[in-house]
């Protein structure tokens, strides 16, 4: 996020909330920005296929199309220039490529975009002025755009809308994913991207290659002051999650090592990721429970849960938190970096690399000493420490040096890049859209009650009480159209396999749309069903449209 929560929630006069269901998925969130709408009369649009519990407080509720947000953005953006709405100082001030973007939008005049989405006309022109004429306004997305082929598009789109409104580096405005997991930032942060060291230093840079095999010492033909450090790393990016499952069924990729992470349940196409799993040579996986992805492993290493070890968190507003240790581990389980740390000197061993400086020996002594060495190695880091976290600092990166206070908003004055830059996004259609055979949109997502594969809270008896089976969200119409009554158990059925689940029958989603979650194992879960499409650029598959056909189903 390029701002924080309490930002939004206590300066912003307008809120545009887009492909996130925020109250289910980000509960603390969605009641700030409950209570900003009850209390200061902040203007919120939201724009979801679902009727999700969030638009109960919405000024305004745009249910387009599953698919279709670059061209619902367009659209918006169209009408803003229309107007004569866009903030044209702050444009020619601080952004660039202004007149290719602007062009590129004339095609998105509202009949064309109502014509793509769904939307009616009247409500692209409601949306446009409240989100134009109360400043500052904050965008907040989630996974509803960035699953998708165009995930990239969808969320340059969305940077333009805030450019071309001058939200930019201000309180209440700005740029504002929110993240899937409690540490998907923290985890990217530190280098868990196929493209980037950590603090996002590209791999293709040369210098910064050189400067982390200096940094940590590690080649082949051992280190020469005289001549410096021959860089230890290829210049090519690596392969996503999505990728490498599909390569261990090829040969390409030999071995995986999954951490804390399920596939089975969560990536897409279940049935072909257990055949990749099955297929691959080797495969370990470092859990804390046994999960669907435990019986394709060959090794199980036993991690430590949250509440057994210290360290750090970076939440969705890059806040950096402490969390200490309550209880010792259970068992034989470790904090993780305690098993790599025995498990690296092995593996480069094996390699036949020299391990010559400091760090090679990975010879940590605690989670503040790896810090530590995360502060010296990435700028955005550069200030962190666990004594200033300890003392209570609240810091958001990037934090600078130690006297740093950290950066609450991001952009302020220029943007990182300098100019910001409006890229020209086209509408595209999903990879697979509703035929004659399977005639229905199928979107994804999860419910409050349970976590992503839920492995942590179906074993927790009160949440298994209230959710304790996957349920089909259904419209009225379509029920009636395939003949179901309420309770009934339903067949949905995708190019790639099927789901068996209790059809609820409601109006959260419109008529042509099936809603699922991915929070129950086997047949109940909806990943059988979902393709493994990928974003061109970021390879994140397309979870949130697929096309399915739905049926009664009579044990």
């Amino acid at each position: 996020m390029t701002n924080s929560m309490d930002d939004i929630a206590d300066s912003a006069q307008a809120i545009f909330i887009i492909g996130s269901n925020t109250t289910e998925q980000h509960p603390v969130f969605g009641t700030k920005i409950r209570q900003a709408v009850l209390r200061r009369n902040v203007k919120l649009v939201v724009a979801d296929p679902r009727k999700i519990d969030i638009t109960e407080f919405a000024v305004l509720h745009l249910r387009h199309e599953p698919g279709t947000d670059i061209a619902l953005v367009n659209g918006l953006m169209h009408i803003i220039l229309e107007n004569g709405w866009q903030d044209q100082e702050f444009i020619d001030e601080r952004c660039e490529d202004f007149e290719d973007f602007k062009e590129s939008l004339e095609k998105y005049t509202p009949a064309h975009v109502s014509e793509i989405t769904g939307v009616p006309v009247e409500q692209l022109h409601e949306a446009a002025d409240i989100l134009a004429n109360n400043s500052p306004m904050a965008v907040i997305w989630a996974m509803g755009i960035t699953q998708h082929t165009t995930g990239v598009m969808n969320v340059l789109s969305l940077a333009n809308l805030q450019m071309l409104l001058g939200n930019m580096g201000v309180p209440g405005g700005g740029t504002n994913p929110l993240r899937g997991q409690n540490n998907v930032q923290g985890a990217c942060d530190a280098g868990a991207l196929v493209n980037v060291f950590p603090g996002y230093q590209s791999v293709v840079d040369e210098a910064a290659r050189a400067k982390f095999t200096q940094a940590w010492q590690l080649e082949a033909g051992g280190w020469d002051e005289s001549q410096g450090p021959t860089p230890l790393f290829g210049d090519e990016p690596g392969k996503t999650v999505t990728e490498m499952t599909g390569a261990a069924k090829t040969g390409d990729v030999r071995a995986l090592y999954i951490l804390g992470e399920n596939p089975v349940m969560s990536d897409p196409d279940s049935n072909h990721v257990k055949e990749c799993l099955e297929a691959c040579e080797f495969v370990i996986l470092q859990e804390i429970f046994p999960s669907e992805t435990s019986h394709y492993a060959d090794v199980l290493l036993p991690g430590a849960s949250f509440a057994e070890k210290n360290g750090t968190f970076t939440n969705t507003e890059r806040r950096i938190q402490l969390i200490s240790k309550a209880i010792e581990p259970l068992g034989d389980s470790r904090p993780d970096w305690q098993i790599f740390s025995d498990l690296a000197p092995r593996v480069i061993e094996r390699l036949g690399l020299q391990p010559v400086g400091p760090q090679a020996g990975w010879d940590y002594q605690s989670a503040a000493e790896i810090m530590d060495e995360v502060a010296a190695l990435t700028p955005i880091y550069a200030g962190v420490s666990h004594a200033r976290l300890e003392q209570g600092e609240q810091l958001q990166w990037p934090v600078r040096d130690v006297e740093h206070p950290g950066t609450p908003i991001l952009h302020v004055g220029e943007f990182s890049r300098g100019k910001g830059k409006f890229h020209v996004c086209e509408h595209l259609p999903a990879k697979e859209l509703p035929d004659e055979q399977y005639p229905f949109f199928l979107t994804t997502g999860r419910v409050i009650y349970h976590w992503h594969g839920a492995e942590m809270t179906r074993r927790a008896k009160g949440l298994a009480e209230i959710y304790p089976e996957s349920l089909v969200e259904v419209s009225p119409e379509d029920a009636n159209r395939i003949g179901l009554n309420g309770g009934k158990k339903v067949r949905v059925r995708s190019r790639r396999g099927e789901m068996i689940a209790t059809a609820v029958i409601t109006e959260r989603v419109p008529r042509g749309v099936v809603f699922g979650n991915f929070h129950f194992p086997g047949e109940q879960n909806v990943n059988n069903l979902t393709i493994m499409a990928l974003d061109p650029v970021a390879k994140i598959p397309e979870y949130k449209v697929c096309a399915v056909q739905i049926e009664a189903y009579s044990e």
